[in-house]
């Protein structure tokens, strides 16, 4: 499967453990607070949000990608309180039914692909009617130096280095232009330093109902 990053691949467990001491488990439990039924993770990486998933969900099928991150996501998920299930695939063309599940899990996963937006109308088509998308993001920053920094790597290395991140991108914008309908939202910055890497948002957003289809007939 294509979407391969070895070297970076290699270094996100320490990163992750770090923003974890940084205070993102705080976030991670946040996100996953009250979920219920059957829930799809998206670019579920080591599988560091698997041990915060509340007992009232019945199922969750992790997608991830990459080889090597996903083998430490099906190490974590032997550990879940709940049952885990971590699959390959990508964003764009989810393993799940048509209106199957009961809500959606990105966290940190939105900035690294390639088409967002894609990725948000597939989690769109997979979710239940009255389902919700949880989200965990690092974003565009809100101040003018640091908005510029991140531009500058977003458009030289930084994608480069770490696996097709980008710092900057708004996707408060996508998320509201995907079809969904962002219900709360949290805007802080982690830890107490401001840098192109710390500027999150967290929330809870619901599929926009589709028009029905009267073609038929």
């Amino acid at each position: 499967m294509a979407h391969q990053h070895p070297i970076f691949a290699r270094v996100y467990p320490a990163l992750s453990r770090a923003a974890e001491r940084g205070g993102m488990t705080e976030h991670r439990q946040r996100l996953l607070a009250g979920l219920t039924g059957e829930v799809i993770e998206i670019g579920a990486g080591n599988g560091l949000n698997f041990r915060h998933y509340p007992p009232t969900v019945t199922r969750v099928v992790a997608v991830e990608p990459e080889h090597r991150l996903r083998r430490l996501a099906e190490i974590a998920a032997e550990r879940a309180p709940v049952p885990v299930e971590v699959v390959a695939g990508l964003a764009e063309h989810l393993p799940t039914a048509d209106a199957s599940l009961d809500a959606a899990v990105v966290s940190l996963v939105l900035c690294s692909i390639n088409d967002p937006g894609a990725a948000l109308r597939e989690i769109r088509r997979v979710l239940k009617t009255g389902g919700q998308l949880r989200f965990l993001e690092h974003v565009r920053a809100d101040t003018r130096g640091i908005a510029r920094t991140q531009r500058i790597l977003d458009a030289t290395i930084w994608p480069h280095l770490a696996g097709g991140c980008h710092t900057g991108r708004d996707t408060t914008a996508t998320i509201n232009e995907s079809g969904f309908t962002i219900e709360s939202i949290d805007r802080f910055w982690l830890g107490n330093a401001r840098t192109p890497f710390t500027r999150h948002i967290l929330g809870t957003a619901t599929p926009v109902p589709r028009e029905p289809d009267h073609s038929a007939g």
